[in-house]
Order: structure tokens, then C-alpha cells, then sequence
């Protein structure tokens, strides 16, 4: 018969501990209903398996991600609006919870709320998975009393931070896949069709045009040097990847993504909406102006964005306004900084920064359909022409010699 771990709340309010072994967690139910208790948190307390069972369940668990933390806010905000307290709710949630890595660190929130730390404080220890601004504005409701409010308009805003990834990854993927498939079929014509046409080009190089043998010496040297090429391409990534992480590799990668033509746009539209957004809710949560323009900062995803926050946060800092500084640089349209000058003397920030997070939200939309519906015949025209030059290559050397014979 298994065992189940039960916590339990008396008439006088004590709550209590322990473990009964039963049939069910519904006979456990029962059981302390009979003893005049109310019961808390129930689970199954795991055995001992053997071996077999656990290779059938080991599973590589992924880390904490936004859609995780996304479900948890959600339904610790429909537990709070039914009157559970944040204690029994986020222990409720932690049994449900099917990722292992967040789940012991829900379990260890709960711990930190049994020991008598406010809930900001209990998500601040895990900065990897509860970001500054998620710490912030329940730090804010916790001293408002709006807690319940306050999680609903934060799962809103990870809703859309995750809608708006997944609008860029899905404009990237189409291109991604096309580039696969031009460079696979460009390998596979070098290397495998192109070296069965050599042998009937033996002894004849004079006749062959200069493609043809660029492409044949590229073949040859595909196919004999073959792991210099992936070593290359495995260094180049490497360098790369190595390059991006130190500071000034950093700032020229961030700088390059805001010049290229067909993604320069959607990338501002994106580095725009996610910090006007996050300004709006941290204001409106009554965040302090200094913190909110620290985490505006660090959320920006982009380094030159990143450095405009900060220099507005100085500014403010010493007593200026948001709207100056913003004044003075390029990364924001001139429309948008007038706007937050109107909003800072009406005393209305809140709302248009929010007002002017949605509307480029929308264009941030629109311009990934339109970068996407001109991406799409460009790789294809791109595909098509290094294909074409490839199979011309071949042909017309055959033509050539099929008409000296006659």
C-alpha cells in the first residue's frame, strides 16, 4: 500500500504534518475529514524502483524557461483570486509542476514562505528564473495589497514577451530552412553529381569553359579535403560565438543587427516594444522610476538600447527628465519621445508607454510579415540561381563537345 505525506490545519490553526499510508489520496481525504482537520497539501511519497523503472523514466529536464514561469504566475493568480493562500498555492502548484528543476525550485519558495519571508523575497534567491522585473512589481503589490491583480498583469506580460519570441523565431525559420536546403543541395552537386561528369571531361580541359572548372577543382577539394571544410566551418562558429561574448564583439554584433536592410526594422519595432512595455507595467505597478529604468535596461536585449536606458537612468538620477536625454539619439523616432514628454508632464507615463508598447507590438507584426513574404522569393531566386549555375556548368561543356563530334 503506498504512503502519502499530508500537511493538515486544525480548528485552532496549527498546522501539522505526516504520513499515513492508504489506497488513494482521495481514502487520505477522507481520512483527515474524519479527525475534523483541513487538509492542505497531499502527495505520494515516491519509493524505492529498481533499475529498469528508472532508465524507463530518466529524462534529460531542460532549465526553467519563460513559458514555465508563465504557468506557474497564471495559476498562482487564479488560486489567490479563490481565496488560498500564497503558501498552500504555490505547494499545490509544485506537485503539478512537471519539469524537476522548477519544481524543487517552487518547493524551495514554499520553504522560504513557511519560514516567514515575503514572496518577492523567496523569488529574488532564484534571479535565473524570476527576472528583476517579476521581483519588482510583486515586491510593489505586496506593499499595494493588489497581489492578485499585480500576477494577472505580470502572466500577461510574459504572454506577450512569449508571443512576441515566437513571432521572430518563426519569421527565421522559413529563411533558416531554405539556406539548409540551397547549401545541402549545393554539397550534394559538388560532391556527388559533378565528380560523375569528370570522366567524361578527361583529356578535354580546353574545351571546358572557366565555370566548369572552378567547379571542378572545388568538387576535388571538397571531397579530398573534405575536414578542413567542417573544421573551418566548426572554427568560424566557435570564433564567433567566442567573439559575441566579450564587449566590444558584443556592441559591433548588436550595432551590425540594427543596419542590416531586410531585419533592421523588425529589430527596432522589437527593442522598442519590449521597453516601452516593460517601462508601462513597471510604472504602473508603482516601481520606482530609477529601478524601472535599471530593469528597462537590462531587459533590452540590445547593447546600444541597453546604453540609452542607462544614460536616460543617469539623467533622472540627477534630477532630469526621461524625455531629454531620449532626445539626443537615434534609436527611438521622435514621435515616441514626444509622446513620453506629454505623458511626463500629464503625469500619465504609464499610459503611453503602454499605449506606445501596443502600437508597436502591431507594427512589430506587420513588419515581420512583410520581411518574411520578401525573404521568402529572395532565398528561392538565391537557391535557384546557384542551383542553375551548377547544372549549366555541367551542361553546356556536354553541348559543346556533343557539337564538335557532329
Amino acid at each position: 500500500m503506498p504512503s502519502f505525506k499530508y500537511e493538515v490545519q486544525d480548528a485552532a490553526g496549527q498546522i501539522s504534518s505526516g504520513v499515513v499510508q492508504a489506497g488513494s489520496a482521495a481514502e487520505v481525504t477522507q481520512l483527515i475529514r474524519n479527525r475534523g482537520g483541513y487538509l492542505l497539501n497531499v502527495a505520494q511519497v515516491s519509493g524505492p524502483v529498481n533499475f529498469l523503472e528508472r532508465v524507463r523514466k530518466f529524462k534529460v529536464q531542460r532549465g526553467p524557461g519563460l513559458k514555465d514561469v508563465f504557468g506557474f504566475t497564471s495559476q498562482l493568480s487564479v488560486m489567490i483570486k479563490a481565496g488560498i493562500n500564497v503558501r498552500a498555492a504555490v505547494g499545490g502548484i509544485a506537485e503539478q509542476v512537471e519539469n524537476d528543476r522548477f519544481r524543487r525550485i517552487i518547493e524551495r519558495i514554499k520553504d522560504d514562505l513557511e519560514s516567514g519571508e515575503p514572496f518577492s523575497a523567496a523569488l529574488a534567491k532564484h534571479p535565473k528564473v524570476f527576472s528583476p522585473l517579476y521581483v519588482n512589481m510583486v515586491k510593489a503589490s505586496e506593499l499595494s495589497g493588489n497581489f492578485a491583480h499585480m500576477l494577472e498583469r505580470i502572466a500577461k506580460y510574459l504572454n506577450q514577451q512569449i508571443e512576441t519570441r515566437r513571432m521572430v523565431i518563426g519569421a527565421m525559420v522559413y529563411p533558416a530552412i531554405i539556406g539548409i536546403m540551397a547549401v545541402g543541395t549545393t554539397i550534394f552537386l559538388l560532391a556527388w553529381v559533378l565528380p560523375r561528369f569528370t570522366t567524361l571531361f578527361e583529356g578535354k580541359e580546353a574545351l571546358l569553359p572557366m565555370p566548369t572548372l572552378a567547379l571542378i577543382a572545388i568538387s576535388n577539394f571538397m571531397r579530398s579535403y573534405w575536414y578542413l571544410i567542417v573544421l573551418g566551418v566548426g572554427g568560424a562558429i566557435t570564433a564567433f560565438c567566442l567573439l559575441v561574448r566579450t564587449p566590444s564583439g558584443r556592441w559591433t554584433w548588436d550595432k551590425f543587427k540594427l543596419r542590416v536592410p531586410l531585419f533592421r526594422k523588425m529589430l527596432r519595432a522589437l527593442y522598442i516594444t519590449r521597453g516601452m512595455h516593460t517601462m508601462g507595467e513597471l510604472i504602473n505597478a508603482g516601481v520606482p522610476m530609477l529601478d524601472t529604468l535599471k530593469i528597462t535596461a537590462d531587459v533590452s536585449g540590445n547593447l546600444p538600447y541597453r546604453q540609452m536606458w542607462e544614460k536616460v537612468r543617469s539623467a533622472v538620477k540627477e534630477g532630469g527628465k526621461i524625455a531629454h536625454p531620449l532626445g539626443n539619439q537615434t534609436l527611438l523616432p521622435a514621435n515616441v519621445v514626444q509622446m513620453i514628454s506629454a505623458g511626463e508632464e500629464s503625469g500619465n507615463l504609464g499610459e503611453v508607454m503602454r499605449d506606445v508598447s501596443e502600437y508597436y507590438a502591431s507594427e512589430l507584426r506587420n513588419t515581420i510579415k512583410s520581411t518574411t513574404a520578401m525573404i521568402e522569393p529572395l532565398m528561392i531566386i538565391v537557391m535557384g540561381l546557384v542551383v542553375g549555375f551548377i547544372a549549366m556548368s555541367i551542361i553546356l561543356p556536354i553541348f559543346k563537345m556533343s557539337q564538335l563530334v557532329k
